[in-house]
């Protein structure tokens, strides 16, 4: 085995434990929310009105409303798969696969464009 077959497995070894714990860490956030909604019986909102912008998201974790910390959940949630293909970007550069850090170049920019025009 080379050097470079080294960090590529040890780069898939990466990817792995993101995703792993990413799913993991959203998981545990979703659950504390969860467990503090059926506590208190309340969102920490008026009906109809959830946290949907980082600043509400986080005003409202530190005020520990139970729509806010699930909505964290949920967002860690979506940035795992994002995250690996940040990684993939970097493992496909190691290898000197121009072509593929191209495709997941701008796979990532399609992500990052629908965040903000989902958020609209």
């Amino acid at each position: 085995m080379t050097a470079l077959d080294d960090e590529l497995k040890k780069i898939e070894l990466v990817i792995g434990k993101v995703l792993r714990i990413g799913v993991v860490t959203a998981a545990v956030i979703i659950l504390l929310g969860l467990l503090l909604y059926l506590i208190t019986g309340e969102s920490g909102y008026a009906a109809g009105h959830y946290p949907v912008t980082f600043q509400t998201i986080f005003s409202g974790i530190f005020a520990g409303k139970a729509f806010a910390i699930i909505m964290l959940g949920l967002f860690v949630l979506i940035l795992t798969p994002v995250l690996r293909v940040v990684v993939s970007i970097y493992s496909f550069y190691k290898e000197k696969d121009w072509l593929y850090v191209i495709i997941t170049v701008i796979v990532l920019i399609i992500l990052i464009i629908s965040f903000f025009i989902g958020h609209h």
